[in-house]
């Protein structure tokens, strides 16, 4: 019976343990509060703030490891395409399509007003 007991404990411990660590699929970063605050409170974080954050995230990411979240890229691909950084928009926007590439129909869209829109800036 004590070595039942012990077995049982053993395996709750484990259990309780394995639950502790960092279940999270993706690295969201500051991602979430940036896209919130910029429909919430649109003065409030310009382009080039959102880029900088975003921007450090991709390094924290990678950092540790973790997979960035669905739509980071091509949100910091619209800041990019707004602040007039083409070449560094379609890069974004492209990188999101190859992670998440259920994403390809919005995607490409974004890319085709991106290049339609870059002779207008």
């Amino acid at each position: 019976m004590t070595i039942r007991a012990s077995l049982f404990a053993l395996l709750v411990s484990t259990l309780l343990l394995s639950s502790c660590g960092d279940k999270r699929l993706y690295y969201w970063g500051k991602y979430e509060s940036i896209v919130r605050q910029s429909y919430t409170e649109p003065d409030e974080m310009d382009v080039s703030t959102q880029i900088s954050e975003l921007e450090i995230d991709l390094i924290d990411a990678k950092d540790s490891g973790k997979k960035i979240a669905p739509g980071f890229y091509a949100h910091l691909g619209m800041m990019y395409a707004k602040q007039g950084d083409i070449v560094s928009a379609e890069e974004m926007f492209l990188q999101e399509k190859a992670l998440f590439p259920e994403s390809s129909v919005l995607i490409d869209g974004m890319l085709n007003r991106v290049k339609k829109n870059q002779g207008k800036q």
